[in-house]
């Protein structure tokens, strides 16, 4: 573990610097409401968990950071639980919808989160990634502004992102947006 924590530096006030955008383009892509439990992994604060609460039952945001999870705690109709990424404590195919946000970059290693993320994933889920868009020259700034942080960030394209998803039942696909870029995994009925 690092000697210094930059998100629980960050908790108290990540929300007055990083605010939440509308979340009607997540539920869009997550075909909410469902009927099954959600995970925001890396979901840190709750900044965007807080809009799935009704959408879907229970909403669970998993993160390493226990500060940040204490502000997710203060937010109605969360779950928070201390966890790594790589090696999340629920069972096999939990939960019907996945996100994770602005997070993918931060994670140890990318290839077992994203494995994780596929196990906790039951057939007929989604899965949505929301990351900057590594082409976008803001995004660059982003990353060169952790850096010089000595964050340990590790930003991927898109391509790279979807192409961690290469099981036969997955369904993969990149949406772009203004500044990120989302890869939407769906995994077969089964």
């Amino acid at each position: 573990m690092p000697a210094f924590d930059h998100f629980d530096f960050l908790a108290p006030h990540y929300e007055n610097y990083i605010h939440p955008k509308d979340p009607r383009k997540m539920w869009d892509l997550l075909d909410l409401p469902t009927s099954g439990a959600m995970l925001d992994a890396g979901g840190g604060t709750g900044r965007v968990a807080q809009f799935m609460s009704g959408k879907a039952h229970p909403v669970v945001v998993a993160d390493l950071s226990y500060k940040m999870l204490t502000e997710a705690h203060r937010k109605d109709g969360l779950c928070p639980v201390c966890s790594r990424s790589e090696t999340l404590p629920f069972a096999d195919e939990s939960f019907a919808r996945i996100i994770m946000v602005d997070a993918l970059h931060h994670v140890f290693n990318q290839r077992r989160t994203a494995r994780e993320l596929w196990r906790v994933l039951r057939p007929g889920g989604i899965l949505v990634i929301e990351e900057p868009d590594v082409r976008r020259f803001r995004a660059k700034l982003i990353a060169l502004g952790e850096k010089l942080a000595l964050m340990r960030s590790h930003f991927m394209s898109a391509e790279r992102i979807a192409g961690l998803f290469d099981d036969e039942d997955a369904h993969v696909h990149v949406e772009t947006g203004d500044f990120e870029v989302y890869v939407v995994v769906g995994k077969d009925e089964g």
